[in-house]
């Protein structure tokens, strides 16, 4: 992943600062004053930071630190911060994740729970599929007992523009085994992380 002191591919920093030049221009913007003469690349940069997830293979983050635990309870990792960039508009949203499984014979790391959720984060992205990838990636790699997966996040694309509302959230989640099945489970998970769910 990319570091703000690591080298970005140039031949990709370099199209890319050609078009947000372009873009400026468009906007009625002399690109030669000087608050604007770097602002192609550090743009440039920046949008390579921001969806560096594309070449983070998740389920293969998981499968690199699997472990063989007769455990069988709930593992709870809870308040993941997320940055993400909406798909339809180019615009921020962040917020947090909280996510569980129950152990069907094999653990993952705690750490690689939360790099998961980065590496769908750093995407272009729409908040239902980011939910609904991490609990499948999740699902499909470990085959636990259940997943459940919780986003709350606030949309800059709401903030900002449009419906201008600055303090609404949006949450969104996704089941699968005994979190859909038994619902004092699911009750637990969501005792546990404090949100309501109707």
């Amino acid at each position: 992943m990319y570091t703000k002191d690591e080298n970005y591919d140039n031949a990709t920093t370099s199209a890319l600062m050609q078009h947000y030049k372009a873009v400026l221009e468009l906007l009625g913007e002399d690109v030669n004053r000087e608050g604007l003469v770097k602002t192609p690349e550090r743009v440039a940069k920046s949008m390579q930071f921001f969806t560096q997830g594309y070449h983070t293979d998740p389920c293969a983050v998981l499968k690199s630190a699997i472990f063989k635990e007769e455990y069988q309870q709930m593992v709870l990792v809870k308040d993941i911060e997320l940055y993400s960039m909406c798909e339809h508009h180019l615009l921020p949203f962040y917020g947090k994740a909280h996510v569980a499984y129950i152990p069907n014979g094999y653990i993952t790391g705690l750490s690689k729970i939360a790099r998961v959720v980065e590496a769908y984060a750093r995407r272009l992205q729409v908040q239902e599929r980011l939910t609904v990838q991490i609990r499948d990636c999740i699902q499909q790699t470990l085959n636990p007992l259940g997943v459940a997966v919780v986003v709350e996040a606030a949309h800059t694309c709401m903030q900002m523009r449009g419906v201008q509302k600055q303090n609404s959230v949006a949450t969104t989640s996704a089941f699968t085994g005994v979190f859909m099945k038994d619902p004092r489970t699911r009750e637990e998970f969501t005792h546990l992380i404090g949100v309501k769910l109707h």
